[in-house]
């Protein structure tokens, strides 16, 4: 992808969250996932991959013990919209008897965590809680049932990309949260 092209959907973008507005609501999340969870040995289980940015910020805020371990199903694949899932990493831990927090970017129409909530059940965990650093404002996909338990900040159903979340694949970097310009919305 022409790099001017990917900057100039920044420098178009309109940043609706910045970064001290995030480590915020980072703090506000921790603060209630320890509550829940901290004497319960859990793993942490991120989202690749769009996860690794606020899951790695996330767990520097959580002083108990846990272990952290990733799973990978996707989607999306640089892509603007949804497709089929795609399994491409099952964690290594085994998740039996286990709480498991499942660190995600998004809760968009959250086919994909009900699927990757199912695998965890299937596998035999104890219980499963879901964080997401943004939660869409918007109906989610038939069938899916569940709410995410911990929520960083929300949205209203547009196109995002920052802290974790692409824009076909770039700005996971950028340190804030992006509107994407209607004229990049395909």
């Amino acid at each position: 992808m022409d790099s001017q092209f990917i900057q100039a959907v920044l420098d178009q973008a309109e940043c609706i969250y910045d970064l001290k507005t995030i480590e915020k609501a980072l703090d506000e999340m921790a603060v209630a996932i320890t509550q829940k969870i901290q004497h319960e040995n859990p793993i942490v289980l991120s989202v690749m991959i769009g996860a690794m940015v606020p899951a790695g910020h996330l767990l520097t805020r959580l002083h108990f013990p846990l272990e952290v371990d990733y799973i990978h199903a996707t989607r999306y694949r640089n892509e603007i919209r949804g497709g089929d899932l795609h399994w491409l990493v099952e964690p290594r831990l085994s998740l039996k008897d286990r709480t498991i927090l499942l660190v995600d970017d998004v809760m968009d129409g959250g086919l994909t965590l009900e699927a990757i909530i199912d695998y965890c059940v299937q596998a035999g965990a104890k219980q499963v809680l879901i964080a997401v650093m943004i939660n869409k404002v918007r109906p989610r996909e038939p069938g899916v049932t569940f709410h995410p338990d911990f929520v960083g900040l929300e949205v209203e159903n547009r196109f995002i990309f920052g802290f974790g979340l692409d824009y076909k694949g770039y700005h996971r970097n950028v340190p804030g949260i992006y509107v994407v310009a209607p004229i990049h919305e395909k």
